[in-house]
Parts: C-alpha cells; sequence; structure tokens
C-alpha cells in the first residue's frame, strides 16, 4: 500500500456576515469552496470584525450575529463539511486582534493606505480617506493578522 507524504495545500477563504448569501456567491466562491474541501486544508473564516468597517448603524451591527448563524447553515446546506473543512468566527480567535495589534505598530497609516484591499473597503464603504475611522485603515492588517494575505 503506497502512502503519499504529499502535504495538502492550505487555503483561508471567507466572508464577512453583512448580509444575507446569495446565488453570486455560490457561483463566485461557495461552489469552488466545496471542491477545496476534498483536495486541500481549507479554512473558511466568518470575519465578523472586518463586518464592522461597513455596518454602521446599531440595526445593522445588532444583525452580524444572525447573519453569522444564517451563514454557517449555508455553507452546511452547499455540502461544506465541518469534517473536512475549518469553519470558524475571526472574534472567536484572540491571537487576530493580538497579531493585528503588532502588525499596526509595524505599518504607517501611510503604508496601510496604499494596500488594495483598503481602496476596495473605501469604494464599498462610500469612505473618503481623510474622513474614514481607524478601523479601516486597520483593516487590511486584520485581514492579514487572520491569515488572508
Amino acid at each position: 500500500m503506497y502512502v503519499s507524504n504529499k502535504i495538502r495545500e492550505r487555503v483561508l477563504t471567507g466572508d464577512r456576515p453583512t448580509g444575507k448569501l446569495h446565488l453570486g456567491h455560490y457561483v463566485g466562491t461557495l461552489k469552488n469552496r466545496v471542491r477545496l474541501q476534498d483536495t486541500a486544508e481549507l479554512f473558511i473564516v466568518i470575519a465578523d470584525y472586518h463586518a464592522l468597517t461597513t455596518q454602521k448603524t446599531r440595526a445593522e451591527l445588532a444583525q452580524v450575529a444572525d447573519h453569522i448563524h444564517a451563514m454557517v447553515l449555508d455553507y452546511l446546506s452547499i455540502g461544506i463539511d465541518p469534517k473536512k473543512a475549518t469553519i470558524y468566527v475571526q472574534s472567536d480567535v484572540p491571537q487576530v486582534c493580538e497579531l493585528q495589534l503588532i502588525l499596526s505598530m509595524l505599518v504607517s497609516v501611510a503604508q496601510a493606505q496604499r494596500i488594495p484591499t483598503l481602496k476596495d473597503v473605501i469604494g464599498v464603504g462610500n469612505l473618503e480617506s481623510p474622513s474614514m475611522g481607524g478601523g479601516a485603515t486597520e483593516n487590511p492588517l486584520q485581514g492579514r493578522a487572520s491569515g488572508r494575505c
């Protein structure tokens, strides 16, 4: 019997719990995740800290927990198997904040503002660079701390 010592590729992907998943999510990423769970070590992060950069009202923030619950149910319903893939909520891992703090001390605001994902956050949230909160500037660093590059 041949046993392969090949190391499986490790993949980290995820979603911000800012609303319901829809057909576009399925076609764009979810269908691929179902396939990836059989070929790679798959981690799916529910990036609730990232939702704070675009969910501004108290009503929107109150819905994040419901969106997380619905998102996990959606993952399971499309075929994500928790025995094959790890699904976790970003805020449940305290090391994310610890690493983000360290990264924020090493990366200047000017450097963070040049990161393409920050430009995406500014565009999606209709934020203007001078008026955005510090959390938006920290968003790319938070992604790095979560393991997404």
